[in-house]
């Protein structure tokens, strides 16, 4: 027989194994909701391809043919069948917005480039951010940002790597990832302040030249029985994507753990929606576990998104029910095939908006993969005062929404925005490591209309910079020709560029916050001392190190040098002290799991192999390009100095000899 004919119908055959399933025909939600229409014309040259290919192998399928033209035909055809298929997948992904997400399309992990027909179509946005850059201090001093308690990226980012594929670097958001973890700061000593804040300065484990400037917020803790009454409302979907096992019975079981955690103050109603939406439960008291749970179980997954209409449905629910001076919280669980229906974006936005100013908060939950729309999930719980997680395994339910149920359900502070004034006298150079989405303008800092983040009871906020000391040699910015450009031009008449009033200060640091019924902002601030730069971090501060590090290496590590996962690895592992529910053993081995994944990594790690030296052997006698690591000293027997910080009692920060350095003031 030809072997055309019969490559040409492999090929669609091909096309057909890895067609779209009936699950997967869903519309790829944008920022705008028209963009996703132009799927559709997509989807039909998709389905018209699968439907000629069954009738063309229906007529060839008795065809014989030998064994070796059939390996040879196979072959071919699947390259073909491949190119074809990305090529549909471009198509498609250029109906995403551009300028604001991105989507991904990744590979079936387990069949290389080709996916099977059970398997799900890929259609994950996220925003694409560019990573902060490294700012002069004498053009840039001052850098303001909102705080972020979400942890979303990194259980989405466990997912990618537990599935053996590297994530994309718009789904990793570095603060997001130091933010999953507790670093036992102090806690305030009553409840009349919020949190309490302290900072930490050592050497960059990454680069010998600079040091890492720790901030650490840590709000008071709630026990559950010290909660006041709350008014939940469970916003569900259940359209036809959610019929998976790690989407819609994972959220059962994930809702069943808060439910358990409730008792007859509090008030639960259920809202459902898929191509409508409905009450599937009306306010029902917490100790009526039973009917809860029932309700819950007897959910089935079917039809297509209206997300909207259920956002609007659970706001009026929670708006009936409201309780004063309790939780009012609206919960939002989906996989992320949330279109909008026929309202846009901007409307939904400003909708919650308005709620949340009324005092009905929106926490959301991402489950599944496939379709996740974590762009959108993330804006719409930082709009509507809440937070993002995802849960990609019942042991993060449990986190979120069992062991931290009170940071999930209680504001203890709103609008917290930071702001850092560095010193040009002591400080040349500095980035804030992640906050790229929570940036804000200088003079955004005291404008109490502007939104920024919130702190839940018991959150807690970490922020790291890297920054450069004037004389030292950690600059990545050259020298300005001109002298008008150059950093102390102002100062140019004197031979000493310090300030006597500021001598040995860093940086100065202040925290903007509300508390939850107020709408005036309150102020703290202190400056940050060089006396307090350590030759060797605590181990807090060690992994946090180590995590900011693991997030930058995902995404391109633009500012690690040749710093490689092993690295990493060895830096978290000396640095993990307590771990008593094992969430930093679990990071050491994803840091190794990306390192495998990654062919491009450990380039540092391989060339010191080749010349005869193992990793570890690299790291403890502290050898870079640039110079010797802070960890030399530590190897050679040097006794490290007692790591200082700077804290925050009630009234304000205290110094290192227990002095009050801060006061709090009112906004003026």
């Amino acid at each position: 027989m030809q072997v055309k004919p019969f490559l040409f119908t492999l090929l669609i055959a091909a096309l057909t194994a890895c067609s779209v399933d009936d699950n997967s025909h869903k519309q790829v939600t944008h920022k705008d909701a028209d963009a996703s229409k132009h799927n559709v014309p997509v989807m039909e040259v998709l389905n018209r391809e699968v439907g000629e290919s069954r009738r063309e192998l229906d007529e060839i399928i008795a065809m014989p043919m030998t064994g070796t033209a059939a390996d040879n035909a196979i072959i071919s055809s699947s390259r073909e069948a491949h190119v074809r298929l990305q090529s549909a997948d471009q198509m498609i992904g250029k109906t995403a917005n551009a300028s604001a997400t991105r989507q991904y399309l990744p590979n079936s992990p387990a069949s290389g480039n080709f996916r099977h027909a059970n398997q799900p179509l890929y259609r994950e946005s996220y925003q694409h951010l560019d990573v902060s850059e490294v700012l002069r201090v004498a053009a840039s001093p001052v850098s303001t940002f909102s705080i972020d308690v979400d942890t979303g990226a990194y259980a989405n980012t466990r997912r990618w790597l537990n599935q053996g594929q590297l994530p994309p670097q718009d789904a990793v958001r570095v603060e997001e990832f130091i933010n999953y973890f507790d670093y036992d700061y102090p806690f305030p000593g009553n409840t009349q302040a919020p949190f309490q804040a302290s900072t930490e300065i050592a050497p960059t484990p990454w680069n010998a030249n600079t040091h890492l400037l720790r901030i650490g917020i840590q709000g008071y803790k709630v026990s559950r029985e010290k909660l006041p009454a709350s008014n939940l409302v469970f916003l569900i979907d259940v359209s036809g994507s959610m019929n998976s096992a790690d989407k819609l019975p994972l959220l059962q079981q994930a809702m069943g753990m808060l439910v358990s955690q409730l008792d007859a103050r509090d008030s639960i109603s259920m809202v459902v929606y898929a191509g409508a939406s409905g009450v599937v439960l009306p306010p029902t008291r917490g100790n009526r576990k039973a009917d809860i749970l029932n309700a819950l179980n007897q959910l089935q997954a079917g039809g297509s998104t209206n997300g909207a209409a259920g956002i609007e449905l659970a706001y009026q629910m929670a708006q009936q029910n409201f309780v004063k001076d309790g939780v009012n919280r609206v919960i939002l669980a989906t996989d992320g095939d949330f279109n909008v229906g026929q309202a846009s974006t901007e409307e939904l936005i400003d909708m919650i908006q308005r709620k949340r100013e009324a005092g009905i908060a929106l926490t959301t939950l991402g489950f599944g993969s496939g379709n996740i729309n974590d762009h959108l999930l993330e804006q719409l719980a930082n709009e509507g005062n809440g937070n993002y997680a995802f849960i990609d395994r019942l042991s993060e339910a449990k986190k979120v929404l069992s062991d931290e149920l009170s940071s999930t359900l209680l504001t203890i502070a709103k609008d917290v925005k930071i702001q850092v004034e560095f010193n040009p006298a002591s400080v040349s150079e500095y980035r804030l490591i992640g906050y790229e989405n929570r940036a804000l303008n200088e003079q955004d800092f005291n404008n109490d209309k502007v939104d920024a983040g919130e702190i839940g009871a018991g959150h807690r906020v970490t922020a790291l910079y890297e920054i450069s000391l004037v004389g030292g040699k950690g600059d990545r910015l050259s020298d300005r020709r001109y002298p008008e450009n150059s950093t102390n031009f102002e100062n140019s008449g004197t031979t000493d560029v310090r300030d006597t009033d500021f001598d040995h200060e860093l940086a100065h640091l202040r925290i903007r916050y509300k508390l939850p019924q107020e709408s005036t902002s309150r102020l703290i601030e202190a400056p940050i001392m060089d006396s307090g730069i350590n030759a060797h971090g605590s181990d807090s501060f060690e992994f946090a190190a180590a995590v900011a590090a693991f997030g930058q290496k995902l995404r391109g590590g633009k500012y690690l040098n040749d710093y490689s996962y092993a690295d990493i690895a060895q830096l978290a592992a000396a640095a993990r002290g307590k771990d008593q529910q094992g969430y930093r053993s679990e990071f050491m081995q994803l840091v190794k799991l990306a390192g495998a994944l990654d062919h491009n990594a450990n380039i540092s790690h391989a060339e010191a192999t080749q010349s005869g030296f193992t990793q570890t052997q690299v790291t403890q006698t502290g050898a870079t390009q640039t110079g010797f690591m802070q960890t030399q000293a530590t190897q050679t027997g040097v006794t490290q100095p007692q790591v200082k910080q700077t804290g925050v009692t009630q009234d304000g920060f205290i110094d290192d000899n227990g002095q009050e350095i801060m006061q709090t003031s009112d906004a003026n």
